[in-house]
């Protein structure tokens, strides 16, 4: 098949009652799509992507640190990372975003 379709990404899962849940919509060597749903309460904490990523968010709300920077995430928000951008979140109630690297 040359392409996947997913008609609505929010229905594809639906956010965990606890914990980090992660599905993977599409991986080869050239990208790799996740969505990755977390749990009211969850933290990320600060790391960084060897490549640069995009963060697309589905559901919910987080508070997002983007290099030094701390930012409000919501439903429609999107990120773009470079190489080596620290990268961490808090959430005070659960999201969903889809990720792409």
């Amino acid at each position: 098949m040359d392409y996947k379709f997913f008609a609505n990404l929010q229905r594809e899962f639906a956010l965990p009652e606890k914990g980090i849940l992660s599905r993977v919509l599409h991986k080869d060597e050239k990208v790799n799509v996740t969505l990755f749903g977390f749990a009211a309460g969850e933290e990320l904490s600060a790391h960084s992507a060897p490549t640069p990523a995009v963060l697309y968010f589905l559901e919910g709300e987080a508070e997002l640190q983007l290099g030094t920077d701390k930012v409000q995430a919501e439903v429609g928000s999107f990120a773009y990372m470079v190489q080596c951008c620290p990268t961490g979140s808090l959430q005070r109630q659960g999201f969903a975003c889809c990720w792409f690297r």
